[in-house]
């Protein structure tokens, strides 16, 4: 499949969260494809630093990678800046970090709750709250908040992860409507059943059932990193400066 490509989004200063592997290290590949000036965030510091040597290899421009516990905000912050005083102010971020740990419901725990609201909610809002200010300075951007169709589909494992990602599409549509004047698009994806590596080893190891949710779908063939990367290129591209306050579902029609 040929790649669409957005002149505009060359030079521009990508931020993504949980970039080094699945649909984050999609995210950096697609973005700096597109000549971006991209900067990834993770806590993974091999993968990142592979895929920074991958893609430098690849578009000849090797992305930036900071090392980052996002559970720890003073040093999301910290990174943050870091990426500012090294390429700019951020036009596009990119909100992907998360975790979708099976839980059974009675046997959370008040700290088990907290790191996975942590995980999958808390630094998405702090990442956004540090780079408004960075696109109202350039005269606007884009901001893309991942969520997923677990809690529309009400996962039974998933219930502090659908939660959280039922906040994420609240907190966009809130974050569009109060930073829209400044002319700063937030937009939400809600990926459906995307095999990446670790979705293969924790969670669907078994061919039979991969095949069986997919005879769910409208569309049968199988949803993957790079079809939730190409909505977001979208997204942050100047194509679709009046779209704001949206969740776009990428599922294949999974009913």
């Amino acid at each position: 499949m040929t790649q669409t490509s957005y002149a505009g989004l060359a030079d521009r200063v990508v931020l993504i969260t949980g970039g080094a592997s699945g649909i984050g290290a999609a995210f950096v590949r697609a973005f700096a494809a597109q000549g971006a000036r991209v900067a990834f965030l993770d806590i993974d510091e091999a993968a990142g630093g592979s895929l920074v040597e991958e893609v430098a290899a690849a578009s000849g421009a090797a992305p930036l990678f900071v090392r980052c516990d996002l559970l720890d905000i003073d040093a999301l912050r910290a990174a943050i800046a870091q990426v500012r005083g090294s390429l700019g102010d951020a036009a596009v971020l990119v909100n992907n970090a998360a975790n979708d740990q099976r839980q059974v419901l009675a046997e959370v725990t008040p700290s088990e709750f907290d790191w996975m609201i942590g995980v999958n909610l808390k630094h998405v809002f702090f990442a956004a709250q540090a780079v408004v200010p960075q696109m109202q300075a350039r005269g606007g951007g884009s901001i893309i908040n991942m969520s997923s169709i677990a809690w529309m589909r009400g996962g039974p494992a998933l219930p502090v992860y659908a939660a959280a990602k039922a906040a994420i599409v609240g907190f966009t549509n809130s974050l569009a409507r109060l930073v829209g004047p400044d002319r700063i698009r937030v937009n939400a994806i809600a990926p459906g059943m995307v095999i990446t590596e670790r979705q293969r080893r924790l969670w669907y190891p078994d061919e039979q059932t991969i095949a069986e949710i997919r005879t769910r779908q409208a569309i049968p063939d199988a949803v993957t990193p790079d079809d939730i990367a190409n909505m977001a290129l979208y997204l942050a591209s100047d194509e679709s400066q009046r779209i704001t306050r949206q969740c776009f579902q990428v599922d294949g029609g999974l009913g």
